[in-house]
């Protein structure tokens, strides 16, 4: 079945990307670099709600704003999502799960551009990063 997911991508002021590195003992995609939060929508909950749940779940944010960038539907042996795709700017403290993140920090649009082909990062955010990459030159989000 189709189910919806959330996306944050999170940047700081010096337009650098967080992401997460998935716990090796995640079924889907473990030990692989990805959005800096991502999570199921649970019945009858917002987007709006699940952002600010997930955030504050994975990575320790009270998150204030975010906005939408574009949404698709993934597919792969294990799921179908309908994933809807958030962007934010963020200059504090991230203290990340350590059950569900095995470390995170931010990049360089170059580190990630020099390593999209290293199977290090998961497919479903090789396939966000057209949304993504543009950003990094934008001086409001």
């Amino acid at each position: 079945y189709l189910h919806p997911v959330i996306h944050l991508h999170v940047f700081n002021e010096q337009r650098q990307l967080f992401l997460q590195k998935r716990s090796t003992k995640k079924k889907v995609q473990p030990g692989k670099w990805d959005t800096a939060v991502g999570g199921h929508i649970s019945f009858g909950e917002t987007l709006e709600q699940t952002l600010k749940r997930e955030c504050k779940e994975e990575i320790g944010i009270d998150l204030q704003h975010a906005k939408f960038i574009g949404q698709y539907i993934w597919e792969s042996d294990i799921e179908r999502e309908l994933v809807y795709v958030f962007v934010t700017e963020y200059n504090g403290p991230i203290t990340f799960n350590r059950k569900e993140i095995e470390e995170g920090r931010f990049w360089l649009k170059s580190q990630i551009m020099n390593n999209l082909s290293n199977n290090i990062f998961t497919p479903n955010f090789i396939h966000e990063w057209k949304f993504i990459a543009p950003l990094f030159s934008k001086k409001d989000l």
